[in-house]
């Protein structure tokens, strides 16, 4: 039987909290039921969605506090006067070991700047970087950085290379991950400094790393390397990028099927395949990045999602 284990929960993080945080926890109880939940927010309010839900409000414990981060806020402004939020309460039972880790669906610059004070890095990083999975024609690939960092210099793409080879090997299992750098070609004479500069370092620092060299964009859902490593500010645009196109993609998809009786038959002999892809690609099943370089587990959940992300 598996040690118990207590996860950290910022009840109060995310477009529709706490009903969906709530909603959240029961779906995860029922795939993990020896893990407890250490809920943060408005009491009154989560216990009255637990009270609906005996089995769960067992495995819950539930802690008061009346002020929550909203999405509005600066991170500098969290860090002067957030540490009774939600969030940095949830983040600082990590940092006290009461919970193994923390999740939370909330502003994301601001969970950053509260994970990084309060976790801090771990020696040898500079900054954290937020991973998140892709899904590929091969499988899955890590990538990162999706947006903590919107400038990164050589030295901290090196360092991401390092922190996703790592989380490649415990995520995904692989035994020697294949590490690639983002950029506007393959050839190694292409991109800015701050890339070229990057492969370099790796190549010559003697770590253990496959580095394949650089990858293009299209390279990322091919599944081309195992991790993709690039700034915060491409990053992002390549994960929305991602979202929008399955989103594209699959209205599309049900506008071709109403504009005839043949295509409405063609779906049905099609309805199998297509669900099996659209599982395969529902962004829900990747929500849920992990920030990587602190003393601590983190994970920042899309302020959108709905229950099963």
């Amino acid at each position: 039987m598996s040690a118990p284990v207590t996860i950290s929960v910022d009840a109060m993080g995310g477009d529709a909290a706490p009903g969906i945080v709530v909603d959240g926890v029961r779906l995860a109880h029922e795939r993990l039921p020896h893990v407890h939940f250490l809920l943060f927010g408005d009491a009154p309010r989560v216990e009255a969605l637990l009270d609906r839900q005996p089995h769960l409000k067992a495995v819950c414990t539930v802690r008061h506090t009346d002020e929550a981060v909203a999405n509005e806020d600066k991170p500098s402004q969290v860090l002067r006067n957030g540490r009774r939020s939600s969030m940095w309460l949830a983040v600082d039972a990590v940092h006290k070991g009461e919970a193994a880790g923390v999740v939370s669906a909330g502003n994301t610059g601001a969970l950053m700047a509260i994970s990084k004070f309060v976790l801090r890095t771990l020696p040898g990083i500079d900054r954290p970087a937020i991973a998140g999975l892709f899904p590929t024609v091969r499988g899955e690939t890590v990538m990162l950085d999706l947006g903590a960092n919107v400038d990164c210099d050589a030295n901290n793409l090196f360092q991401f290379a390092v922190m996703g080879e790592v989380f490649a090997r415990a995520v995904l299992g692989l035994e020697n991950p294949t590490i690639g750098i983002l950029n506007v070609g393959a050839e190694e004479l292409k991109g800015n400094e701050a890339v070229k500069s990057a492969a370099t370092r790796i190549r010559e620092s003697g770590l253990p790393i496959r580095f394949h060299g650089f990858v293009e964009g299209n390279d990322i859902c091919e599944g081309t390397v195992d991790v993709v490593v690039t700034d915060g500010f491409t990053g992002n645009i390549a994960l929305k990028t991602a979202e929008g196109t399955v989103r594209l993609y699959s209205t599309l998809l049900r506008e071709g099927f109403k504009n005839s009786l043949l295509a409405k038959v063609g779906y049905l002999f099609a309805q199998h395949a297509l669900t099996k892809v659209k599982v395969r690609i529902d962004p829900r099943r990747y929500n849920g990045a992990m920030f990587l370089g602190l003393n601590g587990i983190a994970v920042k959940s899309h302020g959108g999602t709905d229950a099963f992300g």
